[in-house]
């Protein structure tokens, strides 16, 4: 069965383009050209991943994504972002989208999201249960939450299988070009600070203080050691 991808963009010729090279790869395609469209069909026609626009008609793809994500959808998210919207990308990751690229952008480094996004949907972590507890913190990878004294935060896709990872190597120091590779799955990528952006959401989830990490340490010019069950 063709894994599908939802479209959500008001740029006609845009949406062709991405239409027409994502069909040649073997995908099958839906588009909306506004949120509220949009909205619906990724709530109706349950694709395999959404590439969305920040700036939509009707409802703009920051509502999109947060309505999404406060429903419990976990489809992965590639937020599509104009050149300088910088605070609109930080504000997009915060509230649940799993990655951002920029207009305008080449069709083989989309594509190679898109197969990477697909794929780690795919794989499953060795030895990673899937309720992981240590201390008052809870991870539930079947549902996409974790829990802290009580308190209950959702996890993107991407959050988990950032966590995942974290738990299969519980001690190791993990770069990030690891993570760019295990978890991207390739090995070119904008900025590491989209990593960085990614470790500190996963830090005010699971830290009482984010300031005085006890479960996921910096590792000066290398990455992270997650010490969390140790």
């Amino acid at each position: 069965m063709k894994e599908k991808i939802l479209i959500i963009e008001d740029e006609e010729e845009l949406v062709k383009g991405l239409k027409l090279n994502l069909v040649f790869e073997g995908y099958e395609v839906i588009w909306a050209m506004d949120g509220e469209e949009g909205l619906n069909k990724a709530l109706k026609e349950a694709p395999d991943l959404i590439l969305l626009d920040i700036m939509l008609p009707k409802k703009d793809g920051l509502d999109v994504c947060r309505e999404l994500r406060q429903r419990n959808v976990t489809i992965p998210i590639v937020m599509l972002t104009a050149k300088g919207e910088e605070v609109d990308k930080v504000v997009g990751l915060e509230i649940g989208a799993d990655d951002y690229i920029t207009k305008p952008f080449s069709v083989r480094e989309l594509m190679a999201r898109v197969k990477a996004h697909l794929r780690r949907g795919k794989k499953e972590e060795k030895s990673v249960p899937s309720v992981y507890r240590f201390n008052d913190v809870e991870i539930d990878f079947i549902h996409f939450k974790v829990k802290r004294s009580g308190i209950e935060f959702d996890l993107t896709s991407l959050e988990v299988e950032i966590l995942k990872y974290f738990v299969a190597h519980r001690g190791e120091v993990v770069t990030r070009d690891t993570l760019l590779d295990k978890i991207w799955g390739y090995e070119s990528y904008p900025s590491t600070r989209t990593i960085d952006n990614h470790i500190l959401k996963l830090r005010k989830k699971l830290e009482e203080d984010p300031a005085q990490a006890k479960y996921i340490f910096s590792v000066y010019g290398e990455g992270y050691r997650f010490m969390g069950g140790l």
